[in-house]
């Protein structure tokens, strides 16, 4: 009668044919990563394929030492580790160890691991960055001499500014010979002093892009003294010549727009700072001319010869006022004599003369009010209206009181 055997029974004999086969214990496997899930407990579990199978594949959080990056899909890897069966499901599955990106991907690895290197260096820190000058008379170019990028350079390099001066270094930008060829351009254009040098090619795979992945070639750009721009591939590719250069392009085309300054917009921003710089002038010159008309006003007015002609003036108009003060001082004065004179008159013994009064003095001419102030035989003088009279006392006599109660007054002749 023949064999019957259970399920557990056939598995775990694949099983132990899987185990006792050396070659499954120890292999590596090359395919495209699929599926690929990262779990909470930390295992991976993913799929490799290639054109004509697939094989499904785990690896456990003990063995993630083995993994330097993370597994995307569409990858090219090979997976080391051991084929075995697991029994409770009747599926093989690859048991990884240590995964490696093939081809591209260990490149793509590599050009991780020399990033992380060079950034902790400090070679892509910003403050090592050097400004790119405004305007340059002089653009070194370190690229292949034919090609679509070196004629995208000068093409548009020409039609910004045809005056820049466009030295070429023919560079050998892909394969083994490359990074030697690049670092060599870059100590010519250094040496020739250029203004901005700017470094690439077009664009391509990865190993086309190589040269400006060497380390040989980031040092040379972070060591050169001149301004460099990394203008490496489409605007995708991005190399460690990017990272290192003072200013990236995603395209060759546009690194000659960032080098080469537009001549037509410097010339139209001078004419607009012409105009500016004008229109400030005559805005200057006609505040100075109004400051300067009316610091002549000042002048005019505070100079020695107007104010002598001012004091001049008030002099003439002071002398005109002393003049009419006294005018009228004088006047005053004149009517004041007059009124005096006309007092004077009534009180004149000659105008009393006039009336037929007559003024007699003694021999010193001293006037006679009393007959006490003159004796019997003095000789007296009697002023009359028309002269005067020499006369001698005979006799004297005192007046009748009634003749002063009167108040008339007599001549005192005898």
């Amino acid at each position: 009668m023949q064999n019957i055997y259970t399920v557990a029974q056939v598995n775990y004999y694949i099983r132990n044919m899987f185990t006792q086969d050396y070659m499954l214990q120890s292999i590596m496997v090359k395919g495209e990563v699929s599926n690929c899930k990262y779990h909470s407990s930390g295992h991976i579990y993913f799929t490799l394929k290639d054109a004509k199978g697939t094989i499904a594949c785990v690896m456990f959080a003990s063995n993630r030492s083995g993994l330097s990056f993370r597994m995307t899909e569409g990858q090219q890897v090979v997976v080391s580790g051991s084929v075995d069966v697991y029994e409770r499901d009747g599926k093989y599955q690859l048991y990884a160890r240590a995964v490696q990106l093939d081809g591209a991907g260990a490149l793509y690895e590599k050009y991780e691991r020399l990033k992380r290197e060079l950034e902790e260096r400090g070679m892509f820190a910003a403050q090592y960055k050097q400004p790119i000058p405004r305007y340059i008379s002089r653009l070194g170019v370190v690229t292949a001499a034919t090609g679509a990028a070196v004629r995208d350079i000068i093409n548009i390099a020409g039609r910004r500014n045809p005056y820049v001066q466009i030295i070429l270094y023919p560079a050998i930008v892909q394969g083994e010979a490359a990074a030697a060829s690049i670092v060599n351009g870059i100590h010519a254009m250094e040496r020739l002093g250029v203004d901005t040098i700017i470094v690439g090619r077009g664009g391509g795979s990865i190993e086309d892009l190589w040269a400006f992945n060497e380390e040989v070639v980031a040092q040379a750009i972070f060591d050169c003294r001149i301004p460099v721009i990394s203008a490496v591939g489409h605007e995708t590719d991005t190399t460690i010549a990017d990272y290192v250069a003072d200013l990236r392009a995603p395209t060759p085309s546009a690194a000659a727009e960032l080098a080469v300054y537009d001549i037509e917009q410097l010339q139209d921003k001078l004419s607009e700072y012409a105009y500016t710089i004008q229109h400030l002038c005559r805005r200057v010159i006609r505040q100075y001319r109004q400051d300067l008309e009316r610091y002549s006003v000042r002048m005019r007015y505070l100079s020695p010869l107007n104010r002598i002609r001012t004091k001049r003036t008030q002099a003439l108009s002071l002398e005109e006022r002393l003049q009419n003060l006294m005018d009228r001082h004088l006047q005053g004065s004149r009517h004041r004599m007059a009124l005096y004179l006309e007092q004077m008159k009534g009180l004149s013994p000659l105008d009393k003369l006039n009336q037929g009064y007559a003024y007699v003095a003694d021999e010193q001419g001293k006037t006679l009010a009393s007959i006490g102030q003159i004796a019997v035989g003095d000789v007296m003088t009697v002023y009359v209206k028309d002269g005067r009279l020499q006369a001698r006392v005979t006799d004297k006599s005192h007046r009748e009181d009634r003749y002063l109660q009167t108040g008339l007054s007599e001549s005192g002749e005898e």
